[in-house]
């Protein structure tokens, strides 16, 4: 009982790091009253949106918490819930902190870089410290409470189907409105990103919290709890008790790593952001790595066997994340390959853009392929859920990297509409481009983690069904590969078409806009803003429904009409796909934003050339691939592995 209220504590520091961060944001004035104006605009749609989207998904929490009292147990059905609940809460403070952040971010700029980087880090310091903190205090209460990992999986569950769908709103969000926003304001009509009088711009702005803040917090919030007990599941075969303890003491360590981390995120004026970020995630890697030293060492009396293997995890989730930063940032080829192809046109600039994604895949597979043999040669199986726990442990410091971007954005949007000094534009301009990059990274863990989450995930659902091999000769395995490897292409599809959908009708609305309403590009005319906010919201709520009912749907299908077997040969062909499709997609999205921005940079004539309209072009071919259907994939393969577990006992 002393470790776990060790372990609690820890937790509880997590959110109180977090409530000092938001203090610190709260007690900064901007003395600017278009700024707050424009602040509290997006903020307000913002959590409009949150709010119709829980309101969406209450009765289908509802219905399947009844579903799994009724056939699995009532102990199941409220871990459901729980994981659903602290899912929504981690996304609302995330939001609600967010979207303060983003006109204090860009009134800060008016005084310098350091400031503007405080600001935008503190903001997403908030949200990933709000998420190890709720994530570990929830599965440990639900350990508490029932004291079976295998129950506390059904917490997962809850997790991940509010992930998928925050995910899959949010991205469909979001894109309509910067497709719409780009493709008429920028190429069309010839006006400035974030102009004001750009019909869409609010809900571009509102988007971009609602998918990479909201949607990217649910998306590490389920990552991060799932390891978490797939290797309490397995570890409590293996090691007992203290098999079934360590990966939340390695979660503990790693929120200790993070906080530690954010104090090394630190810029002298005319300093490198990128470089102040890059050292506060090494830092938080290293004290994760000397951490879990001294933890492995007191907790299995000097075997240092299980260090390795957490050691993998974490080495490799770095060096993801810097093979991710090599193909998505302007500072090195990749980038500028794809810059140099917008020469001849959209089509070149296309095609070198799915080049990068697609060859971009092979590193991260090798690294994820060596974290799992060094996982199995230093722990077996248990090795290998460790691994992914020492590779999401130091979630809290990746999410804050990562939900900085959205803030910088965002606050590079209200310098645009406030008409703040050039000098503030230049500042959150290169804050945003660092943005992407790390946004990518986050994208990349994300997948990497998931790979190795679906994996342990994969081997607790084996022991609950008691499924010793896979035989590719049986027909029905080799169906359930078949079924499992298309998912991730149905998936992908229709979040894409989603996107397509919503952005053709948000560029109608824009191009009417511009027509009818009189003096709009003079600046004398309102746009409706409201409307293009009305299109967005209707759309992501309409469909995310089909995608989400679907990963639930096809592991239930499957097992129950073709048995356990074929659900592992189903969950095998998901992974393998849906990991390269993940990893293509988000690269290849985040390489074509950044040549977009590298144009805009000077290079290869700027902004208002051929060049630059088409790189416009291929950054809006990338949006749904990063922002969308990419980072969902890698939710779809962990939830329908967490549903294949939660409903083994219906398959045997």
């Amino acid at each position: 009982m002393e470790i776990m209220g060790i372990i609690g504590g820890i937790g509880v520091l997590a959110l109180l790091y977090a409530a000092f961060a938001s203090s610190k944001i709260n007690a900064f004035k901007v003395e600017n009253e278009r700024v707050n104006e424009l602040s509290g605009i997006i903020q307000s749609g913002a959590m409009a949106f949150l709010y119709r989207e829980y309101r969406a998904l209450v009765p289908f929490v509802l219905v399947v918490g009844a579903l799994l009292a009724w056939k699995i147990s009532v102990p199941s059905a409220v871990c459901f819930v729980a994981g659903a609940l602290c899912s929504a809460l981690t996304g609302y403070v995330g939001m609600k902190v967010a979207t303060k952040s983003n006109g204090k971010t860009a009134f800060a700029a008016m005084h310098g870089m350091n400031g503007a980087l405080n600001i935008a880090f503190k903001g997403g310091s908030v949200m990933g410290m709000t998420v190890v903190g709720v994530g570990l205090i929830g599965v440990l209460a639900m350990f508490v409470l029932y004291g079976d990992p295998n129950t506390i999986t059904a917490f997962g569950f809850g997790a991940s189907s509010i992930a998928l769908f925050a995910r899959v709103g949010g991205g469909i969000y979001t894109k309509a409105a910067d497709v719409g926003a780009d493709l008429v304001g920028k190429v069309e009509a010839g006006i400035p990103e974030d102009d004001p009088r750009n019909p869409a711009v609010i809900a571009d702005n509102v988007g971009d919290n609602v998918g990479d803040i909201a949607g990217m917090g649910a998306d590490l919030f389920e990552s991060y709890v799932n390891s978490i007990i797939a290797a309490m599941a397995i570890g409590g075969l293996v090691a007992g008790i203290a098999g079934v303890m360590y990966p939340m003491m390695l979660a503990a360590v790693g929120i200790l790593a993070s906080i530690l981390g954010t104090f090394f995120v630190r810029l002298k004026e005319g300093g490198n952001p990128a470089n102040a970020l890059r050292w506060g995630l090494g830092t938080t890697g290293l004290f994760m790595i000397i951490g879990t030293y001294f933890l492995t060492t007191w907790v299995f009396n000097g075997d240092l066997t299980l260090f390795y293997a957490v050691v993998s995890g974490v080495v490799s989730g770095i060096l993801i994340g810097v093979v991710t930063e090599y193909y998505t940032s302007d500072e090195y080829p990749s980038v500028k390959e794809i810059a140099q192809a917008s020469e001849t046109g959209p089509a070149t600039n296309i095609l070198a853009g799915l080049g990068v994604g697609m060859k971009s895949t092979a590193l991260p597979v090798i690294l994820v392929c060596i974290a799992i043999l060094a996982g199995v040669k230093f722990g077996g199986l248990y090795g290998i859920s460790c691994a992914a726990v020492g590779m999401l442990a130091i979630t809290g410091m990746v999410l804050s990297v990562d939900a900085y971007g959205p803030i910088s954005d965002n606050a590079g949007g209200i310098a645009e509409m406030a008409d703040l000094p050039e000098s503030v534009r230049e500042i959150t301009d290169r804050l945003d481009a660092v943005g992407n990059t790390t946004a990518a990274v986050g994208k990349g863990l994300a997948i990497g983690s998931a790979a190795l989450t679906a994996l342990a995930l994969f081997v607790a659902f084996a022991q609950a069904t008691n499924l010793q091999t896979i035989d590719l000769k049986d027909p029905k395995v080799m169906i359930g590969l078949f079924i499992g490897g298309l998912l991730p292409f149905i998936f992908s599809a229709l979040s894409i078409q989603a996107v397509s959908r919503a952005a053709e009708k948000m560029i109608e609305e824009v191009r009417r806009q511009f027509r009818e309403i009189p003096g709009i590009m003079e600046g004398t005319g309102r746009p409706e803003y409201e409307r293009c906010v009305d299109i967005s919201t209707a759309a992501a709520l309409r469909e995310m429904v089909l995608p989400g009912i679907m990963a639930v749907l096809a592991p239930v299908v499957v097992g129950l009409g073709l048995g356990a077997p074929a659900l592992g040969g189903l969950l095998g062909g998901s992974i393998i796909t849906g990991v390269m499709m993940a990893i293509f997609m988000s690269n290849a999205g985040g390489a074509w934003d950044n040549a977009k921005k590298y144009i805009e940079g000077g290079h290869h004539g700027g902004k208002g050339t051929a060049p630059h309209a088409a790189a416009v072009v291929g950054d809006t071919v990338g949006d749904p691939f990063k922002d969308t259907a990419g980072p969902s994939l890698n939710i779809l393969i962990k939830l329908m592995s967490v549903v294949a577990t939660v409903l083994a006992p219906l398959f045997v």
